[in-house]
């Protein structure tokens, strides 16, 4: 069996640092690749660019924040979920947004869950720990290749 992989779609080095930190405290993932942007999730996913030599396999679940530079995470989850090959990798919006619309957009196109990251530090850890044990340990992902919807 594969390790579960986790992608990481985070643009703050500081929020970056503390949910690494939080999955290694907690033993939760065996891998966690950790993406600066939104460009970056999206050559990653595609195997193209840096990552065209990237072992084959879809991660088990992305976190993804909306707010970064170059493409935002509601750009790069419109374009996960309208490619049949990446649509059913779960996608966690995990964003300091609190608007509305941010969080209506996230769920119109697809999203899996979206979490408000909590502002203080404990706060932020317990929550990481909350969505990583789900995402990672209990939740089943999807076989590599699903057969057609009926």
């Amino acid at each position: 069996m594969n390790p579960k992989r986790i992608l990481l779609v985070e643009d703050s080095p500081r929020d970056t640092e503390m949910t690494i930190d939080a999955f290694q405290q907690y033993h939760l993932a065996n891998e966690i690749v950790a993406l600066r942007d939104g460009a970056e999730a999206l050559d990653y996913l595609n195997r193209r660019g840096a990552y065209a030599d990237r072992a084959e396999g879809n991660p088990a679940v992305i976190l993804l924040d909306l707010k970064m530079p170059r493409v935002d995470g509601l750009e790069v989850l419109r374009q996960i979920k309208a490619d049949a090959r990446l649509r059913v990798i779960p996608v966690v919006v995990m964003t300091s947004s609190r608007e509305e619309q941010d969080l209506v957009q996230s769920y119109q196109l697809g999203v899996n869950a979206y979490v408000v990251k909590p502002l203080e530090f404990h706060a932020f850890i317990e929550a990481i720990k909350v969505v990583g044990a789900f995402w990672a340990l209990l939740n089943e992902p999807p076989p590599r290749e699903l057969p057609p919807a009926p």
